[in-house]
């Protein structure tokens, strides 16, 4: 099964590791109660990992094999550059969203 997501494709079996970016804190938890590996930035820096940055926060992600789900641009950015997995939840996709569902709703 293949998914697109701003301009990354990525096979998502196996199901890999998923880092949730500090401003979505909690998705985490939604996300392991339908059998996905997840884990938040906020929560991990509250168990001791130094994620203060965002190249500190993309690096965590590569060295542990995680897809990172963020709002943040320049991470996403990063991400494409460097051929990482993620899916970034911009104002533009977040547009594209509530678009989608006002034409299935009329």
């Amino acid at each position: 099964m293949t998914l697109v997501y701003t301009h990354i494709v990525f096979e998502l079996f196996p199901i890999m590791k998923i880092l949730i970016d500090e401003m979505d804190d909690g998705w985490d938890e939604k996300l392991k109660e339908l059998g996905y590996d997840a884990y938040s930035v906020k929560k991990l820096r509250a168990d001791g990992h130094k994620l203060r940055t965002d190249f500190s926060v993309i690096n965590y992600a590569k060295e542990n094999g995680m897809l990172l789900v963020t709002r943040d641009t320049e991470s996403g950015q990063a991400c494409e550059e460097n051929n990482l997995p993620f899916i970034l939840l911009d104002n533009n996709e977040i547009f594209n969203i509530v678009v989608s569902k006002l034409k299935t709703s009329s």
